[in-house]
């Protein structure tokens, strides 16, 4: 009798072996129907896996994680499967799932348009219909890689010389079409029901800017067509928002071409950036932290001691000073070790809570580059906390309310994740299990649900991570708290306890924006460029109908400023309803509108860029409303 635990703890038993698939059909028809792969003892298999002994197994459908990866991995084959058809020289490279989606790397001598695509796409619908059932086998590295030599699949062959002796070699089969693949898969190419090819982007082989330059098709693909046009839209309304469109529209930033990676901030978006700071220094001050400025090149030995060297070199820049190695900083972290050890710290100075706004650099690949959310040099808001290991759960429970307060001041919903020891770690096996209970407990005192990352955490400390997610329902990893026992020892600290002895501190690394830079793109797309009142470059622009209007417009430009509103007038002889849509295409929060009844009876008309028109009323009364809504930085997107 075989016995097999569910996800819901009933355990079901089995006279002889059947595959997972057979499984699902015992449990209800529903889940058979809707089934896509299983989650055998914890690892996600096909669902043709015979289960021919005692475990725990989970069937997983599109809501799942491993079922939406495995459904777009085979999309992903039948992408290749429909290419080589229709191409049969093309040389196929990698073709993974991705989040939301998949893509595959093909080594063609021509380019792929477009209008390719739309073919691609035809071919493909005839694989689905064809319904082929995907078959896995496997075989030994001779045998696979003269299987891939015979079909001069050069990739193939290099991609099977990775892989470590004694390590599975496996294929699988559709149809006419074979690749080298781990798994898993959907059972049949007839369950991908709704797929869209997106573009064609290039893509150097391995990531490598040295290798040769290939195509990469992107491709999305779901059980439903009604979820695959809705995803549709999704991704028109996230063009509409695409920063840097709007980052161009709304002259907030710029990249050069002169300095790839290297953003430049223009008048407005320094408006934006300069509140953000400005709203980070308050909220800091409020919750006793002192602010620090560390530099911004520090001697190469330095980035050795903290171990930084080791994972981050590749990614970093340097320069000689006075025949003296140095590094340009990618972390802020070694600089705040430096201010602590600077002083000598009492027991009763802790915890001492060190913030910085630090510019950091680290090299990114061209290809990798992206406006505002993948740049070379950006601000990290770091925070640096020494404490005594008896204050370790009240400072990650501070920062993990303040980290909440911030992310809904913006409107923005989380979730938080885990993450555990990684391989290339350093520290003992205590140090990582105290660290990691810590957070645990903080997070439990919190009452916050979160997911566990095994193996993700920083080589000095497990860490947790806040995702937000945007009006688009799309997430972002900015927030982080990171415990670390290392660096102290690394660096000597200590603080004069109670005893008149010396004590390693503890240290908490942790960021809230995460970078300046990248918060500022994420709130460009969830607001659609259109800030809330106190973010806004310009928050209130003032229209005159005529030139009558226009000493008047003055008047109140000049009132608003004296209470620090950014006001603006256009005193320009162009026709209302331009003057209007130019502030609407700007996204100005407010207009005042100013005729000569206006004028004549000392009031405005306001035009709200929610709500529209607002009709007459008294200046001061505006004048309290706008104060209002930037002091309690109100959200009126």
């Amino acid at each position: 009798m075989i016995k097999v635990t569910l996800k819901d703890g009933k355990v079901l038993e089995l006279d002889a072996p059947i595959s997972a698939e057979e499984v699902a059909k015992k449990i209800s028809m529903g889940l058979y129907k809707n089934a896509l792969a299983a989650k055998i003892n914890g690892e996600v298999k096909d669902l043709f896996t015979i289960i021919d002994k005692d475990c725990t197994l989970e069937i997983l459908t599109f809501e799942d994680e491993g079922g939406r990866e495995a459904l777009r991995h085979t999309a992903a084959h039948i992408m290749a499967q429909a290419v080589k058809r229709l191409y049969p020289d093309v040389k196929l490279a990698i073709g993974p799932s991705i989040e939301n989606g998949f893509y595959y790397d093909f080594d063609a001598d021509f380019p792929i348009t477009p209008e390719m695509l739309e073919s691609i796409e035809k071919e493909m619908e005839k694989i689905v219909k064809e319904d082929y059932k995907l078959e896995r086998f496997e075989l030994s590295r001779d045998e696979a890689i003269k299987y891939m030599q015979d079909r001069n699949e050069t990739y193939k062959v290099e991609l099977i010389g990775d892989i470590p002796e004694g390590e599975t070699i496996s294929f699988y089969k559709q149809g006419e079409f074979v690749d080298l693949c781990a798994g898993p898969h959907v059972p049949s190419t007839g369950k991908v029901k709704a797929f869209k090819l997106l573009n064609v982007a290039g893509a150097y082989w391995r990531g490598n800017e040295k290798n040769k330059m290939l195509q990469r098709i992107y491709g999305t693909a779901f059980p439903k067509k009604s979820e695959l046009e809705e995803y549709l839209n999704l991704l028109e309304e996230a063009k509409k928002r695409d920063h840097r469109k709007l980052g161009k529209e709304l002259e907030i930033f710029a990249i050069m071409e002169e300095g790839p990676g290297f953003p430049f901030f223009l008048p407005k978006g320094m408006v934006i950036r300069n509140e953000l700071e400005n709203f980070w220094r308050q909220e800091h001050q409020k919750r006793g932290y002192k602010e620090i400025k560390t530099p911004i090149i520090l001697n190469e030995s330095l980035w050795h001691r903290s171990g930084h060297w080791d994972h981050y070199k590749e990614n970093m820049y340097f320069t000689k000073i006075d025949e003296q190695d140095f590094a340009v900083k990618p972390m802020n972290c070694p600089g705040g070790i430096l201010v602590y050890k600077s002083q000598m710290h009492s027991y009763r100075e802790l915890p001492l809570r060190l913030g910085e706004l630090g510019l950091v650099h680290r090299h990114e690949i061209s290809g990798a580059l992206h406006g505002l959310m993948r740049v070379r040099c950006f601000t990290q808001d770091d925070a640096h906390i020494f404490m005594l290991p008896s204050q370790i759960k009240d400072e990650v429970l501070g920062v993990i309310n303040f980290i909440d307060y911030v992310y809904k001041l913006f409107g923005f919903e989380y979730h938080v994740e885990l993450s555990t020891r990684p391989e290339n770690s350093m520290g003992s096996d205590e140090d990582w299990e105290h660290a990691t209970n810590s957070l645990i407990e903080a997070l439990n005192a919190a009452g916050l649900e979160y997911k566990v990352n095994e193996g993700d955490g920083a080589f000095y400390g497990p860490k947790i991570d806040f995702h937000l997610k945007d009006c688009l329902g799309r997430t972002w990893q900015c927030g982080t708290i990171q415990l670390d026992f290392q660096m102290p020892e690394r660096f000597d600290l200590y603080y004069i306890g109670e005893d008149g002895e010396k004590h390693r501190p503890v240290m908490i690394h942790r960021v809230i924006f995460g970078s300046i830079e990248r918060f500022i793109g994420i709130l460009i797309e969830h607001y659609a460029g259109a800030f809330p009142t106190w973010l806004a470059p310009v928050q209130v622009k003032i229209l005159p109908v005529t030139d009558r209007a226009n000493e008047y417009a003055k008047e109140i430009e000049e009132k608003l400023k004296e209470m620090n509103v950014r006001a603006e007038s256009d005193l320009r002889n162009e026709k209302i309803g331009y003057k209007i849509r130019e502030a609407q295409l700007q996204k100005v929060p407010y207009m005042i509108i100013l005729g000569d009844k206006e004028v004549e009876n000392r009031n405005i008309s306001l035009r709200s860029r929610k709500e529209g028109d607002l009709g007459a009323m008294k200046f001061e009364a505006f004048a309290a409303r706008i104060r209002e809504e930037i002091d309690k930085k109100i959200s009126n997107i």
